[in-house]
């Protein structure tokens, strides 16, 4: 019987003979890990210039994120080729959770947009949150006397050559918002992209540029102070800051809603206890109402939506923008 009982293998010879006990420690140590996190500070990557709407959105969430998870959080900008390169630069990062990504909607319009990019929308990322979304606006500089889309129309169909408009870069919703314009009203404008919203807010501001198509956060608060003229919003219904500016809609363009939002992902193979945390941090932070009314005043209305409907998000809109990218002539880059 002796025999016959050491003939019967242990747990752990059983595992160790089946390839499964290096495994089993490996899960034992990523449960470990996501308990202690986050042991050191987190960095999140914004794939845009400084003061543009995702770096908005990025320094307003940072703060209270760094006081939910006992750690702090860096915001960290990794702007060009349109936000590809700092998407990419998180695509290939450790899945440790200390590198996330903040983007904006250049995350699925640039699949349809480059001829390729650094990262697969479907696979490479692991979505913590839907955080918010904003309209874009058409502006103007208040000196041209252009005080509405239809005083734009009259004078470029006037003098075809004349106008241009800046906007955060080729294929952000802003520009595909512009030509969409372009292609509605007939109307030839020159394109002038900049590395993100806030240096495209600047451009005019400067008069480098006579208009502006970019999303809300960074134009807003020139528009109170009246160094921009709003011309529309491009959202379903007017902005509750900005109750006097029509949007596209009700100018006569019908279907004319695009807008620009934000999420919030880390790489694919994050353990999910840790994305899980993140998850639950950031939906907590964006159902205070004194966070939904700070974003709300610089041009955010919230989603706090999940990690689901983050991911139908993507799904749906990878295939739409490549659709509106192709039915606006714009070749692949």
């Amino acid at each position: 019987m002796r025999g016959l009982f050491r003939l019967a293998p242990t747990r752990r010879t059983f595992l160790r003979g089946a390839g499964l006990l290096g495994a089993t420690a490996l899960v034992g140590t990523s449960r470990a890990g996501a308990a202690a996190y986050p042991e050191h500070p987190i960095k999140i990557v914004v794939n845009f210039a400084p003061a543009g709407p995702t770096d908005i959105m990025a320094r307003v969430l940072s703060s209270p994120l760094s006081e939910a998870l006992g750690s702090s959080v860096i915001v960290e900008n990794k702007a060009g080729a349109g936000g590809n390169i700092g998407i990419g630069f998180v695509a290939h990062a450790d899945p440790d959770g200390y590198t996330l990504l903040i983007t904006s909607s250049a995350y699925v319009v640039n699949p349809g947009l480059y001829q390729k990019v650094p990262y697969d929308p479907f696979k490479d990322f692991a979505p913590i949150a839907e955080l918010g979304t904003s309209p874009n606006i058409f502006l103007a500089d208040p000196k041209l006397g252009i005080n509405s889309i239809a005083d734009l129309v009259a004078k470029a169909k006037a003098d075809p050559d004349k106008y241009n408009y800046a906007s955060p870069g080729i294929g952000t919703t802003p520009h595909l918002s512009a030509e969409l314009l372009k292609i509605k009203a007939g109307i030839k404008i020159t394109h002038v992209p900049f590395p993100g919203a806030g240096p495209a807010v600047q451009a005019l501001l400067a008069a480098t540029t006579q208009i502006a198509c970019v999303a809300l956060p960074p134009a807003q608060p020139y528009v109170t102070a009246g160094q921009l003229k709003a011309l529309a919003v491009t959202g379903k219904t007017r902005w509750p800051e900005l109750p006097d500016v029509p949007t596209m809609v009700e100018l006569g363009y019908d279907g004319f809603v695009t807008d620009t939002f934000q999420g919030f992902l880390a790489p694919i193979k994050t353990p999910p206890a840790i994305v899980d945390r993140l998850a639950t941090a950031t939906d907590t932070i964006l159902r205070q109402p004194d966070m939904r009314d700070r974003l709300l005043k610089i041009g955010y209305e919230v989603i706090a939506g999940n990690q689901a409907a983050m991911k139908q998000r993507i799904d749906k809109e990878v295939p739409m923008w490549r659709d509106l990218v192709a039915k606006a002539g714009i070749k692949p880059l």
